[in-house]
């Protein structure tokens, strides 16, 4: 009794500071409404909830707590936060000294300061929506999203904009998608009689991949240095074949690792849930709790930024690289998005009465015609040089696009098209109130871990999304596309005399014309593959493939008509993300021609000559055969084969024959990509029957076991 008692104190003293930790670098709602006059409080929640435009007084108001408040967490400098098109964050440092007469300084941050910032935009990719010499660009205070406190600095998460006005970055398009998806989602929710919900909202709860390496043997990688993969490396005699490391035990020094970066990211405000080990040797998980699209997009830039920051300070290396290692599992991030009301109402959850059940029918079946409409969409916002190397392989969906409902859902809804009725064989199926329509039952799907996209229960988990990919990218195609579903819905209800009748043809028609994307089965067969091929769906392997959808004609009505992004915005977007598939690679190639000439041959060479060496002396004692021969022999060719790919590489890098960015992008996968590929093999061969202490950079099975 007395030892159950002292492991109940510790037990919630432990738990008070957790609580305490919560959010404590945060300028929260709490932080707010216990800092801030009780009207500016007012008008600041009607900003943020309503989307009310806010008062210049309000902001200075605010701007002063948020300075104090900063200021007692030992901030000295704030920086707007903004997420440009490289896909990572950006901050521009100032501090809050400003200098006064008399050699003394004040602290300052005005109303001004917090609402917009500045920047020089010149550096950033913009696909040609300036030139260099048109530098300025302006941030704007998100308010909707938290300003918090890290590394002595505070951070206000801001929007990114050109001086003429145009987005130069990922977060306001996200935000102006989830205000296109609120929108239609409300006129549909008045229709089905709904007059108490004043919101609806996109929510998302993200599941972030990742690799740990020792960061001295990381050091030795020049490919890990500068691509963030290993361009060479043969197979270790054991990789991820056992099992044994999926939810293992997690080693103490990668335990340590995980329980600073929950606790720096509990200061922050974010809900980091679940921890373990991935199917990889060295690969882990970490998942946080839902939260609105936009602010969970915020949070995952800071969880992969917490990730590498914690990783350092252990002597370790995170990588967020799609594929860092060939032969094992890729990372990925698993995008489970839902759509919410306001007043707590889960528009994706199954109910108790024909109108709940009703209304999950029909919002269902908007993201369902959204996916089959626009699936293009959704494999170009996962489009990058590094997923393609993940996906179809090894736990990621392949590049076709389906939807995995489960048996039963998938049966309700085929009795909905054919209008006939099906036995429900439990009891506790809820009903519908059509008598063709079996009673549907909650929970009732199992997990299809080879769906790219799978209906989970109240969600959908969309699950192409690499690991270091920008999370808004996904999220605003999932927003715009299913505000266009249900736009659609809406306009169809509108215009009917007959509303009851008028909704059980929508459903039925829209389950006949968009079923063809339900699959349910394995998605890395060869017979879905040719399935997929006959239903008319489309399957886009590549990234180059992929990207041409952004300036589709079909693709400008949609972003256009919902006021997402412009014809402009669109075809910078496509340009930028051609660039960084032609850098990438053209990074990689150029880092394996370095480590070809100056580790791979010189080592391979010493290694010959050792060999060599004991060749003469087998000589000498006129002993017979010497075997050792047959290793020269293959060295030799293996030496020889690395010098003419190489050359050939060289070549096809430097005399580039096409233009234009797709043009280029298409060169590159289909000529130079070819070449990078056999290069390694080639070098992975080497690696296999040199001496272990002459190969120049640690192998697979250091990099994956020496933890």
């Amino acid at each position: 009794m007395k030892y159950s008692g002292i492991v109940s104190e510790k037990w919630g003293s432990s738990m008070a500071k957790l609580t305490e930790i919560f959010a404590s670098n945060v300028f929260s709602e709490s932080i707010m409404r216990e800092r801030l006059p009780k009207e500016t409080f007012t008008d600041l929640m009607q900003t943020i909830q309503n989307g009310d435009e806010l008062e210049y007084s309000t902001a200075m108001t605010v701007a002063a707590c948020m300075k104090e408040w900063a200021v007692e967490k030992g901030a000295t400098h704030y920086c707007h936060w903004f997420q440009p098109m490289t896909g990572v964050t950006a901050e521009k440092h100032n501090s809050f000294i400003s200098p006064i007469q008399g050699g003394k300084a004040i602290l300052e941050f005005s109303g001004k300061e917090l609402i917009r910032g500045e920047s020089d935009a010149s550096s950033f990719p913009s696909g040609g929506l300036r030139a260099t010499f048109e530098a300025r660009g302006y941030t704007a205070w998100d308010p909707t999203s938290s300003a918090f406190v890290l590394n002595k600095t505070l951070y206000i998460p801001t929007a990114f904009c050109s001086y003429s006005g145009v987005a130069l970055d990922k977060k306001t398009p996200l935000l102006r998608s989830m205000s296109a998806l609120n929108k239609q989602a409300m006129r549909v929710l008045r229709l089905l009689g709904n007059k108490t919900s004043r919101q609806v909202i996109s929510t998302l709860g993200i599941e972030q991949e990742y690799f740990i390496v020792d960061r001295e043997l990381y050091n030795r990688r020049p490919d890990l240095l500068y691509t963030g993969r290993t361009l060479f490396g043969a197979p270790p005699p054991k990789g991820q074949e056992m099992d044994y490391h999926y939810y293992g035990h997690i080693k103490p020094r990668i335990a340590k690792f995980m329980q600073q970066v929950d606790t720096e990211l509990w200061k922050l405000g974010v809900c980091a849930k679940t921890r373990h080990n991935e199917a990889a040797p060295a690969q882990h998980e970490l998942a946080c709790l839902y939260d609105t699209c936009n602010i969970a997009t915020d949070h995952n830039q800071l969880v992969m930024e917490i990730l590498k920051q914690v990783a350092e300070e252990h002597g370790l290396i995170c990588l967020l690289h799609e594929k860092p290692f060939a032969g094992v599992n890729g990372s990925g991030k698993h995008n489970n998005w839902s759509v919410s009301t306001d007043d707590g109402i889960n528009l994706l959850k199954p109910g108790k009465t024909v109108e709940e059940n009703t209304r999950f029918l029909l919002f269902l079946l908007a993201v369902i015609k959204a996916v089959d409409e626009y699936s293009e969409l959704l494999r170009m916002s996962v489009a990058t040089y590094s997923n393609d190397l993940r996906l179809g392989g090894n736990e990621a969906p392949p590049a076709v696009i389906s939807i995995f409902l489960g048996e039963q859902l998938s049966t309700l809804l085929d009795s909905i098209a054919e209008g006939a009725p099906v036995e429900a064989s439990d009891t506790s199926w809820l009903a519908l109130g059509v008598a063709s329509i079996p009673k549907l039952k909650t929970d009732n799907t199992d997990r299809n871990r080879t769906s790219p996209f799978a209906f989970t229960g109240n969600k959908f988990e969309f699950r192409m999304p690499g690991s270091s990919l920008a999370m808004a990218d996904p999220n605003i195609i999932l927003n715009t596309a299913v505000a266009e579903s249900l736009s659609e819905f809406a306009d169809f209800l509108e215009a009917s005399q007959d509303p009851d009748l008028a909704l059980n043809e929508l459903l039925r028609n829209t389950i006949i014309e968009h079923r063809r994307i339900i699959f349910n089965g394995n998605n890395y067969s060869p017979q879905w593959r040719d399935e997929a091929i006959k239903r008319g769906l489309l399957i886009l392997d590549s990234a180059v493939d992929a990207i041409r959808y952004y300036t589709e004609p079909k693709s400008i009505a949609l972003f256009t008509k919902h006021q997402v992004l412009d014809c402009t915005e669109l075809r910078s977007r496509s340009d930028i993300a051609y660039e960084n598939y032609i850098k990438a690679a053209r990074v990689e190639a150029e880092t394996m021609l370095e480590m070809i000439h100056r580790q791979i041959v010189p080592a391979a060479i010493k290694y010959q000559d050792l060999v060599l060496s004991v060749i003469e002396k087998k000589k000498n004692l006129e002993i017979g055969p010497i075997p050792e021969s047959s290793i020269i022999r293959e060295i030799s060719l293996l030496l020889n084969g690395l010098q003419v790919l190489s050359r050939k590489l060289e070549k096809n890098i430097s005399d580039i024959p096409v233009e234009g960015n797709e043009n280029l992008a298409r060169y590159w996968l289909g000529t130079v990509l070819p070449i990078m590929n056999e290069l390694r093999s080639t070098a992975d061969r080497l690696e296999h029957i040199t001496e272990d202490n002459l190969w120049p950079f640690p192998t697979y099975g250091d990099l994956l076991f020496k933890i």
